[in-house]
């Protein structure tokens, strides 16, 4: 069951539909998840706007996700990457296909969400409301607990430490904040101007990379704080320590920091020297080989020029 939505603020009819609707392409990166996905577009199809466009980047599922999605939902265009691109470089993909389209809003989103209705409307209302507005992010509530917020709009983010945590409470968004690509509505000209997702996150991190460059130009984050989004948390990951995923995220996180931080040098080793204490008192020796297995990868690497 979907939450409740609070009652829309700053409009004299909520329900009156726009003059006319600017263009919005949903971009969602599926892999190996079609229910979830599934799910997602049968909300989508829900939406009460009139100008929607919906693109699925495929990351080389290895099961018959794409011939579901497309088979289930004619209308939305399947981009078959062939490869596990992550998210960052496959939201990319969708992207650009969306700019090429002709959007005027790119709406990134989760596979594993499900959106009420009017969640587009609330998000476009809101970025014709706050014209600076780069970004206008949602309010997400977990799937399995309705009543309970998971996000509201993003977080924090200590950036010498790539320390993140989520508001779950009503927050002004501004010097190191971020609004979760869970859902985001992204504005055209922001994205002409800030450029795309930086790929050197193959998953994790990408949000606050990308608010962060953008929030050092003339572009503020904006919450629709009337949206309320089902999330299923994690639904793309395996639950539990997944060594693979550890060894990722420790490389995006080291990148993220080098990238954001001027006490990178300080950082980076107690980022590293939490991620390992905390398996360590777990006793999840995997963890922690995974651990110094993503700081080894992130020391081979080219420092950047």
């Amino acid at each position: 069951m979907l939450p409740s939505t609070p009652q829309d603020a700053g409009s004299a009819d909520a329900t009156t539909d726009l003059a006319a609707d600017p263009k919005v392409c949903c971009v969602i990166v599926n892999w190996n998840g079609w229910r979830d996905t599934l799910e997602c577009l049968a909300s989508l199809r829900q939406q009460d706007y009139g100008s929607l466009q919906v693109i699925v980047v495929d990351n080389g599922s290895t099961n018959d996700s794409v011939e579901r999605i497309r088979a289930g939902f004619p209308e939305v265009q399947v981009i078959a990457a062939g490869e596990n691109l992550g998210f960052a470089k496959g939201t990319n993909v969708g992207l650009r296909a969306g700019l090429a389209g002709g959007a005027d809003f790119l709406w990134l989103l989760n596979n594993d969400t499900v959106c009420p209705p009017d969640t587009l409307r609330k998000l476009v209302r809101k970025a014709q409301q706050v014209p600076e507005a780069g970004l206008v992010g949602s309010v997400l509530y977990y799937m399995h607990d309705p009543a309970r917020v998971q996000a509201w709009g993003g977080g924090a983010v200590k950036p010498w430490i790539g320390y993140t945590t989520h508001f779950t409470t009503p927050h002004q968004l501004n010097t190191n904040t971020f609004t979760t690509f869970a859902s985001a509505l992204a504005r055209r000209a922001m994205l002409e101007e800030v450029g795309l997702l930086y790929e050197g996150s193959f998953m994790y991190y990408e949000d606050s990379d990308f608010c962060l460059r953008m929030q050092r130009t003339r572009w503020k984050i904006a919450i629709a704080e009337d949206t309320a989004i089902l999330h299923k948390e994690g639904g793309s990951v395996p639950k539990g320590e997944n060594p693979f995923m550890t060894q990722v995220i420790t490389v995006s996180g080291l990148r993220f920091i080098r990238r954001n931080s001027r006490l990178a040098w300080l950082g980076m080793p107690v980022f590293v020297a939490l991620r390992i204490g905390r398996r360590v008192i777990k006793g999840e020796r995997r963890g922690v080989a995974a651990v110094l297995r993503g700081a080894m990868q992130f020391l081979r690497e080219p420092m950047p020029s």
